[in-house]
């Protein structure tokens, strides 16, 4: 691959970000199923676009619709998984937007890997830290249950193990306080590391 070369463009990160009122960044909301990745990293997108900021939201699912729609489970093809997921939120922080991902990506290794594709600083990691007995209360999918019976092989938390986070920017327990706080908490430190603008977000609430 040395006769492929990335191509510099006129129009770079620094002009679209500031086109857009914002620092570009990505927000990678890591936990177990159930922790309630999707919903915070939903609601904070919500509270974002309403401020009129720009974003994107990844999330498990759809991106298994058609970017991985060739994937499986296994742990060879979670990986692939994830380093397509990093290059995708790499080419639209490049584009100068504030992009949330809400993956279990279970291991230190697959969480560095991605965090190594980003600049200091472009990297946010989000440990939903809520705990597996909650989790499992919850079991939106039913797939605690499906672990438990034995009709899931190598499921996080239950068959397969998760690591901890052990230097996330940021981390936070859904099942402590309510989804509103939650999200003011996450605003409140994008505004603190100058992320978005605190006037325009005031403006706007």
């Amino acid at each position: 691959m040395s006769d492929i070369v990335w191509h510099q463009h006129s129009i770079d990160q620094e002009s679209r970000a500031k086109q857009k009122g914002q620092s570009p960044v990505l927000l990678w909301f890591t936990g177990l199923s159930g922790s309630g990745k999707s919903t915070l990293a939903g609601a904070l997108e919500r509270a974002l676009f309403d401020a009129g900021f720009h974003t994107y939201l990844l999330d498990g699912d759809n991106v298994r619709h058609g970017l991985c729609n060739d994937l499986g489970f296994s742990a060879s093809d979670r990986d692939e998984n994830l380093r397509r997921v990093g290059e995708v939120a790499k080419l639209m922080v490049d584009a100068g937007l504030v992009v949330l991902s809400a993956f279990i990506s279970p291991t230190k290794e697959e969480r560095e890997r991605v965090r190594a594709l980003f600049e200091e600083g472009r990297f946010i990691e989000v440990h939903v830290s809520t705990p597996i007995e909650v989790c499992e209360a919850r079991d939106p999918k039913g797939l605690y249950k499906k672990a438990r019976a034995g009709e899931i092989k190598e499921f996080t938390g239950i068959s397969a193990p998760y690591e901890t986070p052990t230097a996330a920017e940021l981390t936070i327990d859904t099942s402590k306080g309510d989804l509103t706080a939650q999200v003011n908490a996450l605003l409140d430190y994008l505004t603190a590391i100058q992320v978005i603008d605190a006037a325009k977000l005031k403006a706007a609430g």
